[in-house]
């Protein structure tokens, strides 16, 4: 129960975060949920939950998404996705871990100090940022810094980087998945617990999706900086 309760929490709050900024769920839930449960747990059943989620938010703001870039990162996405699922199995989880947080507090310090990375028009670099994507997507369900930077290198304004975020989290996701089924990852309890937080998932993405339309661009960039910064620092403990 005291599980189901907490895995309930984390879900709704990481729901809103992604809800909200398009992407930060897995950063903040997965250290969380993995000392609730346990890593081999926690990672079928938050792929589970984004899934549901990137759903329903592609589905409301589907005029929002940039296709061009959207099927070029699912592409690599999915090619890199095994090559994670493999990593996962065969890494000490503090390196994949501790190397991800270290990325996270670096780029968001060097957002804070006002520079910024150049500005990229041709849509085919998704395929390099799509492939470290799905590669941190099979091994930690942390596919979206590599998507992030290749959004803010667009210079994406605040709502069409978050609904294309989704519309490449979805189909992403779902490869993600099929990947944890078909490595057994899947159980019985671990849809329970899916099941128990859904109701919270769906309130949460309705508040976070509130917050997105009154966001100013300035102050989303800023906290979009501070919020890399704290979920480097989450990883890392």
């Amino acid at each position: 129960m005291v599980e189901a309760a907490l895995s309930a929490l984390i879900l709704f709050m990481s729901a809103f975060m992604s809800s909200t900024f398009g992407f930060g769920g897995a950063l903040f839930a997965m250290p969380l949920l993995t000392l609730v449960m346990g890593l081999h747990q926690a990672t079928p059943l938050f792929a589970l939950v984004a899934t549901t989620r990137a759903a329903i938010i592609v589905a409301t703001n589907w005029q929002q998404v940039e296709f061009a870039s959207t099927w070029r990162l699912i592409v690599a996405n999915l090619v890199g996705i095994p090559v994670g699922v493999y990593l996962l199995k065969a890494l000490p989880t503090p390196w994949i871990i501790h190397g991800i947080s270290v990325l996270l507090m670096l780029y968001g310090l060097y957002r804070l100090t006002g520079a910024h990375l150049p500005k990229i028009e041709s849509p085919y670099w998704a395929f390099p940022f799509g492939f470290v994507a799905g590669v941190l997507g099979g091994a930690y369900n942390t596919n979206g810094p590599p998507a992030v930077v290749y959004g803010n290198m667009r210079r994406w304004p605040p709502d069409q980087f978050r609904a294309t975020l989704q519309g490449y989290f979805l189909p992403t996701g779902i490869g993600i998945l099929i990947s944890h089924g078909v490595g057994g990852l899947w159980t019985l309890h671990m849809l329970q617990l899916y099941g128990m937080a859904l109701p919270g998932v769906l309130v949460a993405i309705w508040l976070g999706g509130w917050c997105n339309t009154r966001l100013p661009v300035e102050r989303f960039q800023v906290l979009l900086s501070v919020l890399l910064i704290v979920l480097g620092m989450l990883l890392w403990i």
